[in-house]
């Protein structure tokens, strides 16, 4: 396994790479790995010959520059992590490897996907983000890349994105990975409390109560029963019913839909999201 900081140099490997016939699998990350991103990486080894994982932490993507300066930088432990998994680290020496001389962004039209949940709350957020994973599509080149369905309005921004720029690119989403006691794996958890990081399980066991019970209530029956679960225990921002395909508000649980339910609140002042996804029968 290589780290490469240059992305010159990285582009001359997948050239390489791919002038042997190589498939090349890619993973983007910010660093901060947990079994959640191996588990993309290890899908990544099983479907192409060469994985590539980028260790970028994009200042565009964030809010608040607090989080940006928070965010942790644990390349070494990472690295240790990815040993016999990943063929190639591409860590950035400066931004200027991803971004150029400009940092300056691209808009693009998402059909609205990007106005609800995470849109509304993170502004800008989504642009950062298509913006640089654009651009390490365009530095990496990947056959296939792999992201987790923990963010999965991110996962259908990045399907809409490939197709404006037209990449290349099979964008495969991957199952959420969650501790034991469900909380979805995420390096911000890495920030709470033992006490907090055990509470913040409720997430998941009232979003199962929806899945479960969706036939016995309405959709505010079931929105303000699942609030009353976790209330006292997170700050909630939202937990909202939409459309998974069209991200659309649901009203009413029609047989055949595809439900998103999407969650994010606060616990030791930490800012947590999950979801989960289920067919109304």
């Amino acid at each position: 396994m290589e780290i490469l900081h240059i992305s010159n140099e990285l582009k001359a490997r997948i050239l390489l790479e791919k002038q042997a016939g190589r498939s090349i699998g890619f993973v983007p990350t910010m660093g901060a790995l947990h079994k959640g991103h191996l588990s993309l990486v290890k899908k990544a080894k099983k479907a192409c010959d060469v994985v590539v994982v980028s260790i970028y932490v994009n200042p565009t993507q964030f809010n608040v520059k607090e989080d940006l300066d928070k965010y942790p930088r644990t390349l070494k432990e990472d690295a240790k992590k990815l040993t016999g998994f990943a063929d190639l680290i591409f860590n950035p020496k400066t931004n200027e490897e991803v971004y150029g001389d400009s940092m300056e962004l691209k808009e693009y039209d998402f059909d609205g996907l990007d106005q609800p949940l995470e849109g509304s709350f993170r502004p800008g957020h989504f642009k950062g983000m298509a913006n640089v994973v654009s651009k390490l599509f365009s530095i990496v080149q990947p056959d296939k890349a792999f992201f987790g369905l923990k963010d999965y309005q991110q996962f259908l921004l990045v399907k809409k994105m490939v197709e404006i720029d037209n990449h290349p690119v099979d964008v495969i989403g991957c199952s959420i990975i969650r501790e034991s006691h469900g909380l979805a794996m995420s390096s911000r958890n890495e920030r709470l409390t033992p006490k907090g990081r055990e509470a913040a399980g409720i997430i998941f066991y009232a979003l199962n109560f929806v899945r479960k019970f969706y036939s016995n209530y309405s959709v505010e029956e079931l929105q303000t029963r699942a609030l009353f679960l976790i209330d006292g225990i997170l700050d909630v921002e939202y937990l909202e019913f939409r459309n998974a395909d069209t991200l659309e508000e649901i009203t009413e649980l029609k047989k055949g839909v595809h439900v998103f339910l999407s969650f994010a609140g606060y616990i030791d002042e930490v800012r947590l999201i999950d979801n989960i996804r289920f067919e109304v029968e």
